[in-house]
């Protein structure tokens, strides 16, 4: 295998070129990984079987690419079930009940299905083409270094090792929680063979089995079962003839998955079946009749061993019931290529190996039991739920869940808000991945226009959220201001920006319960135009913002904003005759203003009608400058003040502003006394309000 480059992908080693395998290599590839398939066979094509797709197992194929009715898949249109004596006990009419399922339940054979895999592992399209060697018995395998060692002597090594070698798997005896524990004999054996539906359809005694396009039937008795149903466009009929294995036993040579079995052995088994089964079982073909052991194993606690992961019959073999065998080696397959994604590094892949097995043991374990229980008829209510339980699946979209939840908690510090069922929401504070943006706001820039005024201190002390805020001095003049900032360039936001507006009290104190007393400005709101920061800011921070827009007019010497919601204009600042001047003694701060930082007060409401003006949680926040600027130091780059500024607000009425009156006429109701100090104050660097912290 050629040298891997960085983007090239995993080396990804396949032991086993059956449905598994063949469907791991289709799904891996398709990821970016290099893959190749050690088979031991000339090909694993099985002869003389066909195979269940069910809507869970045909959806994941389909996106795949993978499309079965292209090379012979019949759609299931009929289920009939009978006595053995071939009295009707119930029949599905399954067309009719097509849209209750999201993909069709499609009946193909074996080797057309093998062939249809095969072709798209190795046809060009995405990824690079697998790599098929046939005749490569494998005969070690080291999960630790990723290397499959071949009969032939050759070594290869990869990243990844997949153990899809069936049954009697070479792999599973790699993995450490399977030492001693095989596959044996479930009590089961089956006849397997196939013949032209014509053949049937010749027989007048045997007509009605194989009019019907697309069904399955089955007669079913008390220790055996007779399954016919059609594949390859319809024009043959697979048998699979489940029996206790002291019936029949290896009677000529054969391979230990489809042993020779004589016409004689399968007519005496079901001598006491209905006429009409026995005469469509003595049309069977002598040389193509086998003989398959039903195994079982007992639940292995683990299917993966560092870098070996093992998928399909090698680490849970089915029982032919409910059509799951395959179904979960393909699951299996789809599943490893969400949890291996185009781009993993190597070293993640045991991990994620972890988490594969995470998304699939339970689900396959459970399935395995329903098909041991199906061993006898069940009643219809228990085979609806089993039926739902297997077919409403789609691993896809399972594992990449499974996957979400896995890399969620590799950071608990992520930030949650809702709606959180879409897992943690990137912010100003933490990016796509949860680490921290702090060092990407250095280049973000600011603008900040403050008036600051003269005002009431009774006014403004009304808008205290409790008796612990204070202002400082008994001073009946306060201090406030209107600040106004416009962000630019942050990457949070693709490198936009908006704009936020604010009342800032100034001289403001809270005496903690211990009566420790800090000091700053106290911000009862905070105007932003854009969503976004609003829901950060309200959630993560306690914040108390609320939208409005926010429109600015600047000129060579002036500076004008209005605010408005949807089209009301409620607010008016304006700074003329603006001058530049040193910008030595200016901070960057939130407020434009030289504070020790900003308290706030966080309320968020209980939800229920019964539970009107109780919080679920309130408390007092303060964010310290001199954290702030440990985290984002501003750098003031330019300073304009202003010789003369005017604030105009304009309450409005319920029918102009329905969700702002109550804010904006409490706004209207501040005299401005005397402006004392307006400016413009420009600069680098945006803090992220990191430091903001709960007081008590």
């Amino acid at each position: 295998m050629a040298e891997r480059t960085e983007n090239s992908g995993l080396r990804v080693l396949i032991v086993g070129a059956g449905i598994g395998g063949l469907t791991a290599a289709v799904a891996l590839r398709q990821q970016g990984h290099n893959v190749e398939i050690f088979e031991r066979s000339r090909f694993a094509n099985e002869i003389g079987a066909a195979i269940h797709l069910c809507p869970n197992a045909n959806g994941v194929l389909l996106r795949l690419g993978i499309d079965a009715l292209k090379f012979g898949g019949v759609e299931t249109e009929l289920l009939r079930e009978y006595t053995p004596a071939g009295e009707a006990v119930h029949i599905t009419n399954v067309k009719q009940q097509a849209g209750f399922w999201r993909h069709s339940w499609l009946l193909v054979h074996r080797a057309q299905f093998h062939e249809g895999l095969k072709a798209a592992a190795q046809a060009p399209g995405p990824g690079n083409p697998a790599i098929l060697h046939t005749a490569s018995k494998v005969i070690d395998v080291d999960p630790h270094k990723a290397t499959v060692t071949l009969e032939n002597g050759e070594v290869h090594t990869g990243d990844v090792v997949i153990g899809a070698d069936g049954v009697h798997s070479l792999t599973r005896t790699k993995l450490t929680q399977a030492k001693g524990i095989k596959p044996a004999s479930s009590g089961k054996n089956a006849f397997r063979f196939l013949m032209t539906r014509q053949q049937a359809l010749d027989d007048p005694e045997t007509n009605s089995i194989a009019r019907d396009m697309g069904a399955v039937d089955m007669w079913d008795g008390a220790d055996r079962r007779v399954v016919i149903y059609p594949c390859a466009n319809n024009e043959l009929l697979n048998f699979v003839c489940i029996h206790p294995d002291s019936l029949t036993a290896i009677e000529t040579g054969g391979d230990e998955y489809n042993q020779q079995i004589s016409k004689k052995a399968l007519l005496e088994v079901y001598k006491d079946f209905s006429p009409q089964v026995l005469r469509l079982l003595e049309k069977a073909d002598p040389a193509t009749l086998k003989l398959w052991p039903l195994l079982d194993m007992p639940t292995l606690p683990e299917w993966v061993e560092d870098r070996l992961a093992g998928i399909g019959d090698a680490v849970h073999p089915f029982l032919p019931y409910r059509a799951s065998g395959g179904a979960m080696a393909i699951e299996d397959a789809v599943s490893l290529s969400v949890m291996l994604p185009r781009g993993i590094a190597a070293a993640d892949v045991p991990e994620r190996l972890k988490v594969y097995q995470k998304a699939r043991h339970e689900r396959v374990t459970t399935i395995q039991e329903m098909t041991r229980q199906s061993v006898n008829l069940l009643p219809v209510d228990k085979t609806i739920v089993m039926v739902g339980y297997i077919n409403g699946h789609d691993e896809f979209d399972h594992s990449a869940q499974v996957l979400r939840k896995y890399l969620w908690s590799k950071n608990p510090h992520m930030y949650w808000r809702q709606p959180i069922v879409f897992g943690p929401m990137p912010g100003p504070r933490q990016d796509w991945y949860g680490n921290d943006r702090a060092t990407k706001s250095l280049e973000a820039t600011f603008q900040t226009a403050s008036i600051k005024f003269k005002t009431s201190r009774t006014l403004l002390q009304n808008l205290f959220p409790n008796d612990r805020y204070s202002f400082i001095t008994p001073s009946t003049v306060a201090r406030a201001s209107f600040s106004q900032t416009t962000l630019n360039g942050m990457d949070w936001l693709g490198g936009g920006g908006y704009r936020h507006i604010g009342l800032y009290i100034h001289g403001v104190q809270y005496k903690k319960e211990n009566g420790e007393v800090l000091k700053g400005t106290y911000m009862p709101i905070l105007f932003e135009s854009l969503a976004d920061p609003i829901v950060s800011g309200r959630e993560e921070l306690g914040m108390p913002k609320l939208y409005t827009a926010i429109d600015i007019h600047e000129r060579n010497s002036s500076y004008r904003l209005q605010t408005s919601w949807q089209g009301a204009v409620w607010g008016h600042f304006e700074l003329e005759d603006l001058q530049d001047q040193d910008t030595g003694a200016d901070k960057g701060t939130i407020g434009g203003e030289d504070d020790d930082g900003i308290l706030v007060y966080r309320y968020m409401p209980k939800v229920g009608r019964d539970t009107k003006g109780e919080a679920a949680e309130e408390y007092p926040v303060f964010v310290p400058h001199a954290q702030e600027s440990k985290v984002v130091p501003s750098k003031v780059t330019r300073v304009r003040r202003s010789k003369s500024a005017k604030v105009n607000i304009d309450g409005l009425n319920w029918d102009a502003l329905p969700t702002l009156h109550h804010v904006v006429s409490r706004l209207a109701e501040i005299p401005i006394d005397e402006v004392i100090e307006a400016k413009i104050t420009e600069g680098l660097g945006v803090p992220d309000v990191s430091s903001a912290q709960r007081i008590e």
